[in-house]
């Protein structure tokens, strides 16, 4: 048999693992940086975990160090009304959300994963670097206009050539993560040998440590960096991690000699097979059933069971003649990869108003907490995007309490392993979502009537006199939504894909969100529009006296608890994939 590495190139030295099979130290079907076979004891492992670990947080730490105060500096420094600002943001987070489907596709495809890892830390660096020249270099800085009616000095709009480097290298960076993200993980997992007993143990706690670690990088950016951001300058404030992802670069790279490459065998990708099974069904739809029924017992092939969802798929295995000539057609098996990727859609689809409310926080949240005060000492400011944090605390805490508490206690009620199931816990996080939207809404109407009582309304850029901390049960509701359901969507979008699409099942994850923060955006245009017709405050004013955060607040309420009905309808008609599960072909 032969074998191919990551970027597809034939080697002889890949053969070679086959030789030693007789040896327990030797992991079959891995090969060094060098192409040459590993030993167990000196590869892969924690050893190798470590290295990736480490440039996975710093990854994390560039990107929610800029992500989570974003929308400050678009409505400060860059002059933006906060409904274009939110839309922006929102544009920007769901693109790069998006961009892991591409980013595992050319993994997958071309580069392979420890490639991509090196190219995406390059791109990651380059883009950095120019955001932070677009905030620090004075001929692309602002400056003060005169004003004549007054004798005053006022800011000016940004120039022209400040904003399409900030943009341009804001979007160099999603392609950045885009190709990080996915890979980063499933790099790490190959580090663990999932046929041996102990390592199979341990790739589990990789994943587990993996949150950890992201959640302490989160936490850390958002406690540091927009504090310096808000406080200090915005120029060391993006510099910090574009130094952080050059670190991250030279620190993977040092791991190399430890790192164990999979080997595969040559055949189609498994992107090619999914699209091919897609476009025979669609070329062959003039087929009915029966006649699919009759030619397949004619082959005397028995039709596997789950096939009997998602049937119009089945045309595939016919040739457009109607002979199932091979090459012509699909195998079993490809129309079985296709439908388990099918069969997700109405989970990922009741999914998204979850990825809606997700967005929320480094835009409306951050916005909202802007008006309040925010002073802990007389002489120290919170930065309004610091409050995130609570939520990646709580993270770090639930997890832990979920794993050593919750989940032995739900395994000997339910008799499942994992205590409750993947979909379970699904549903439950987006329950704790509706109520952390709706006790947003709530906080949202007692700012108002504050403020109302205060006589602020016709003062947009006076404090209300309401602690900041208000805000923090609805970030805690969210963390704790996030510990059910991000680790849960982690889990099922990789687990119940064909072992080939593993990389692709984690970029269906990430969708999500990207989705869901193109539907905040196109809601909160449509909003924008609808309500600030004939002189009217839109509930996105500049002016949040004036504006109806809460009426927004109460809408995804509405939205969420629509979509979790639905959910629970998804969740309970489906059927789950087993992990050894195997295909008649």
């Amino acid at each position: 048999m032969v074998f191919v590495s990551e970027d597809g190139s034939i080697s002889p030295a890949m053969e070679t693992p086959l030789l030693f099979k007789e040896d327990d130290d030797m992991v079959e079907g891995n090969v060094d940086y060098k192409g040459r076979p590993v030993r167990r004891s000196k590869s892969g492992g924690w050893l190798s975990a470590s290295f990736i670990i480490g440039v996975e947080m710093a990854e994390y730490f560039a990107y929610y160090g800029i992500s989570a105060n974003l929308i400050t500096y678009l409505t400060g420094p860059l002059g933006q009304s906060t409904a274009t600002a939110a839309e922006n943001v929102n544009a920007w987070s769901g693109t790069s959300q998006l961009l892991p489907l591409l980013g595992a596709f050319v993994a997958d495809t071309y580069l392979g994963r420890y490639r991509t890892i090196i190219v995406a830390s390059v791109l990651y660096i380059l883009a950095l670097g120019l955001l932070t020249l677009s905030a620090v270099i004075p001929s692309l800085g602002s400056f003060n206009c005169h004003n004549a009616s007054n004798s005053s000095s006022i800011p000016c709009p940004p120039p022209q050539i400040q904003v399409t480097t900030f943009f341009f290298s804001l979007y160099l960076m999603a392609i950045a993560q885009g190709m990080h993200k996915p890979c980063v993980h499933a790099f790490g997992a190959d580090q663990f040998d999932g046929s041996d007993i102990e390592e199979c143990k341990a790739k589990s706690s990789f994943f587990n440590w993996c949150g950890v670690g992201t959640c302490v990088a989160i936490t850390l950016t958002i406690m540091i960096l927009t504090y310096i951001q808000d406080y200090y300058s915005w120029g060391v404030g993006f510099g910090i991690p574009c130094l952080v992802m050059v670190f991250a670069l030279v620190w993977f790279l040092l791991g190399t000699v430890t790192y164990r490459f999979h080997v595969k065998c040559a055949e189609t990708q498994p992107v090619s097979r999914i699209g091919r099974v897609f476009v025979k069904a669609v070329k062959n739809w003039r087929i009915t059933s029966s006649a699919l029924c009759m030619d397949m017992e004619s082959q005397d092939v028995l039709p596997y069971l789950g096939s009997q969802q998602f049937k119009f798929l089945d045309r595939a295995l016919f040739a457009p003649e109607g002979s199932m000539r091979e090459g012509k057609v699909c195998s079993i098996s490809e129309v079985e990869e296709a439908k388990a990727v099918l069969r997700l859609f109405p989970i990922w689809l009741s999914c998204l108003v979850y990825g809606i409310v997700y967005s929320q926080p480094p835009t409306l949240f951050t916005k909202q907490g802007l008006t309040m005060d925010r002073f802990i000492t007389p002489n120290f400011e919170v930065p309004a995007a610091s409050l995130q944090v609570f939520s990646s605390i709580t993270v770090i805490i639930f997890l832990c309490v979920y794993d050593r508490v919750l989940v032995p206690v739900a395994r000997a009620i339910t008799g499942i392993p994992t205590g409750i199931t993947m979909l379970q816990r699904i549903g439950t996080g987006i329950f704790f979502s509706i109520l952390s939207i709706l006790v947003a809404a709530l906080v949202e109407r007692k700012r108002l009537e504050i403020a109302q009582e205060k006589g602020l309304v016709g003062y947009p850029f006076q404090v209300v006199p309401m602690s900041v901390a208000w805000l923090i049960p609805q970030y805690l509701l969210l963390g704790v939504s996030q510990s059910f359901t991000i680790t849960g969507l982690q889990e099922f979008f990789y687990d119940q894909v064909p072992s080939d699409l593993k990389s692709i099942g984690l970029a269906l994850y990430f969708t999500i969100f990207g989705v869901g923060s193109f539907l905040s955006g196109i809601l909160i245009s449509v909003i924008e529009s609808a309500t600030s017709g004939n002189g009217n405050e839109s509930w996105f004013s500049d002016n949040v006296v004036k504006g109806h955060l809460d009426y927004f607040y109460w809408l995804l309420t509405g939205l969420s608890a629509v979509t979790f009905i639905a959910f629970v309808y998804f969740a309970k008609a489906y059927h789950y994939r087993s992990r050894c599960q195997t295909y008649v072909s």
